[in-house]
């Protein structure tokens, strides 16, 4: 087995600080760190769609390191605080992420998550290309 992490410019710091890497390739497949709608300072975004995009963002710069787009997801779950409040617009937002055939995609709600202020987490599995 080859493993191999993902570690798109400028995030360096945050791998050695939390010991994790963004993505790791694993036998055919990506796996990514939960991903919130931070901003490279660390600090969280008030606006819900915004955050919506950079969670997405820099999901897509993950998967970006493997030669991948957010097309090739096969498997995503979201972590939502207060989900009834804002799921119809995050749905709208990762629907200009996702492409056919769309990936298997749990929605949770949950009590809160590390970041505060985050109003999602979003983790995905993407297929490698064959």
């Amino acid at each position: 087995m080859t493993r191999r992490a993902l570690i798109p410019e400028g995030v360096e710091a945050l791998v050695e600080v939390m010991k994790l890497s963004p993505g790791a390739v694993s036998n055919g497949h990506v796996f990514l760190t939960g991903m919130t709608g931070s901003v490279g300072d660390g600090s969280m975004l008030e606006d819900a769609e915004a955050q919506f995009r950079s969670a997405f963002d820099k999901i897509s710069a993950v998967l970006a390191e493997a030669g991948l787009t957010c097309a090739d997801i096969v498997e995503m779950t979201s972590y939502h605080v207060g989900i009834a409040d804002h799921f119809d617009l995050f749905s709208e937002v990762r629907a200009e992420y996702v492409a056919p055939p769309f990936p298997a995609w749990t929605a949770v709600e949950v009590a809160g998550l590390r970041r505060p202020g985050a109003l999602v987490e979003i983790k995905v599995v993407a297929a490698l290309r064959t």
